[in-house]
């Protein structure tokens, strides 16, 4: 049976092929058995499903009463998100953007121009945000927006008294990068549950996407939250312990 175009984006990553069936389900029941808050873990993190395919945009702030916070991958409607902020107290104060693919982008003009928030974003993904339209699928409308602090990965961003610690991820997409803070890594479409990011769509390479899972996992404590762009939490360590997809990654360090 032919994909739909959201179908295709819902989609996991396999080594050979696409064949497989949609994640988030099989996520689901694999992260059951999963711890999903680490000691380690010091910020406070709201995660809103939001979007035509289930995006996580997270609501960052460094503790439950701070009245600033960070929104990463604002997907769904901005009034959806402000409200939620609203219902915290919090103001938005900065938006960082993993990736530039159109869930995690849906509502970035709309929030970026509501709340005066800095905008954060991978400069190899530039034209993704702002010729959205050329990378969209039909029946979605996404913005444009170019006010934006680019990065390369290796930079901090301090905001909301967060220091928030910039990897470059790419092997999803070209520039794909990862936010990490306070014992918990955004991971956007890199690693998931039981899954990592399909690498069939353009700009994707598996040899990359291995190449940066192995950068996470050397650059991390092992109990660092993963927070993904899809599903449910888990941890560097359960991914490295039980993750199908890092078969290989998983034999090379039980062989060293």
């Amino acid at each position: 049976m032919a994909l739909t175009r959201l179908e295709h984006y819902e989609r996991p990553c396999t080594r050979n092929d696409h064949r497989v069936a949609a994640y988030r389900p099989h996520m689901r029941r694999y992260a059951a058995s999963l711890p999903l808050h680490s000691t380690a873990m010091s910020l406070a993190v709201d995660k809103l499903e939001l979007g035509p395919i289930g995006t996580n945009t997270y609501v960052v702030r460094a503790s439950p009463d701070a009245t600033e916070a960070v929104v990463v991958d604002p997907s769904g409607d901005a009034a959806t998100i402000r409200l939620h902020l609203a219902t915290l107290g919090a103001r938005c104060v900065a938006i960082l953007v993993t990736h530039g693919h159109f869930d995690h982008i849906v509502s970035l003009a709309d929030l970026a121009e509501a709340t005066g928030a800095q905008v954060y974003a991978p400069e190899g993904e530039r034209m993704l945000l702002e010729h959205p339209e050329a990378f969209t699928p039909a029946g979605i409308v996404v913005k444009p927006w170019t006010a934006v602090t680019w990065l390369a990965g290796g930079e901090t961003v301090q905001a909301a008294g967060i220091l928030f610690a910039v990897t470059a991820v790419p092997g999803h997409s070209p520039a794909h990068v990862a936010y990490q803070a306070g014992g918990c890594l955004f991971s956007g479409d890199v690693l998931f549950a039981g899954s990592v990011g399909r690498t069939d769509l353009p700009g994707g390479d598996w040899a990359a996407l291995e190449a940066s899972i192995a950068r996470l996992l050397d650059a991390y404590p092992s109990d660092t939250v993963v927070c993904p762009g899809h599903g449910p939490q888990t941890t560097l360590a359960a991914e490295l312990d039980r993750n199908p997809f890092l078969a290989d990654l998983r034999a090379a360090r039980q062989a060293s």
